[in-house]
């Protein structure tokens, strides 16, 4: 079974990790010139690290990383201390970690061999039968395979093929974010991940690369939409002052900023399929989610590992099917990720407006960050494919 990827971030790498460990042929098409990513952190959890540990990347991560522990915390805006920050799930596995995105790129493509992946192929049509799937690319070339997997992103272009357009929410907040070289905070602990919550916005700071840098972003009110964006340029003077007055910890991270990004937030109503024949969809493609839970990339990884499990175990006669299980499998676990991300990004900005509620909320979060991080998606996955004719 030869499977193309489409996409070369997180979780298109990862799907093509996953499958090259279940023994399957793989080519990943990326539409960048080179892999990269801009400098930014993300959140790797427990529910994602179990799996990069079964394709061999467990070493990479610790290298790579920057352990976040037991210190963990919520604050309130002032620098009072709300809650714990849950860091283990159900059974105690305490493995969450701060990574650069660069670098998590960079061990995803390390752990892949070379010929696999291909740069400067941005894919604009898919064709296919009963028998083969065809992309074609901008630049004129085609290839073929058994199974098309769109990890494209928000914007993908495989989605179309899959479901009919779909208009992306926008959801009145932008947030700023960056990397600060660890020596230019001296004593700023690198062991935890640390937010301060206040009316509307919230500051979350974590280190990333292994402790050599802290990855810092405030999340602010929007007063109008700006373009989607993982790169347009903030102003840092604007960023500080929207946090003028807060834990002086705060404005501590805020005084080193030099640059910054300004993102704004958008996610997709959960769809109602997206598979279709040989294609189906991953990560962004199929469930773009705000990060107030940090599930986006997480999520990716879960879907890469359940779907290499299912085409693993899988006829290639009975692939379209294979896929549907697939998304069945998925689908209901990354709608309740999307709306908790939702539902969490509003707990912390406080927009209830009874303090003494939110804080309650958040000590009370812990028990669904167990539930989150204890899950393990092969389980499910090979009961999944077991059905399969």
């Amino acid at each position: 079974m030869h499977v193309i990827v489409i996409g070369g971030g997180i979780g298109g790498l990862f799907a093509a990790n996953a499958l090259v460990a279940q023994g399957l042929s793989v080519a990943v098409y990326e539409q960048a010139p080179a892999l990269g990513e801009i400098g930014a952190g993300v959140y790797v959890t427990p529910n994602a690290v179990r799996h990069l540990e079964r394709v061999g990347l467990g070493a990479a991560v610790e290298k790579y990383g920057a352990r976040v522990g037991a210190q963990s915390a919520y604050f309130r805006h002032d620098g009072t201390k709300i809650a714990p920050v849950q860091v283990a799930d159900a059974a105690g596995w305490s493995a969450c970690f701060g990574m650069h995105r660069a670098d998590y790129i960079q061990l995803l493509a390390a752990n892949l061999p070379a010929a696999i992946i291909h740069t400067g192929h941005r894919a604009v049509a898919l064709e296919q039968d009963g028998r083969r799937a065809r992309v074609t690319f901008a630049e004129g070339a085609t290839a073929e395979a058994d199974v098309v997997v769109g990890a494209d992103g928000i914007h993908s272009a495989m989605r179309p093929h899959a479901y009919p357009p779909s208009t992306p929410v926008f959801h009145g907040t932008i947030s700023y974010r960056g990397l600060i070289a660890a020596e230019r905070l001296p004593g700023w602990p690198m062991d935890r991940w640390q937010m301060w919550a206040g009316a509307a916005k919230h500051f979350l700071v974590f280190p990333v690369r292994h402790g050599a840098m802290v990855n810092y972003v405030g999340f602010v009110p929007a007063d109008e939409e700006m373009k989607e964006s993982w790169s347009a340029p903030g102003n840092p003077d604007v960023l500080r002052r929207e946090f003028e007055g807060w834990d002086p910890r705060v404005g501590r991270v805020l005084g080193e900023v030099d640059a910054t990004f300004r993102w704004a937030l958008y996610d997709r109503e959960p769809l109602a399929s997206w598979s279709r024949g040989r294609l189906t969809l991953l990560g962004d493609a199929a469930h773009p989610m705000l990060p107030h839970l940090g599930q986006g990339a997480n999520q990716a990884i879960e879907d890469g590992m359940a779907l290499a499990t299912i085409l693993g175990r899988a006829r290639a006669s009975a692939i379209p099917e294979a896929l549907l299980a697939y998304e069945r499998l998925r689908r209901e676990r990354v709608a309740e990720v999307q709306l908790g991300a939702r539902k969490h990004g509003l707990r912390v900005d406080s927009l209830s407006g009874d303090l003494a509620v939110r804080d309650a909320e958040l000590a009370a979060h812990a028990e669904f960050r167990k539930q989150l991080y204890s899950y393990d998606v092969v389980r499910h996955a090979e009961a999944a494919a077991a059905l399969l004719h």
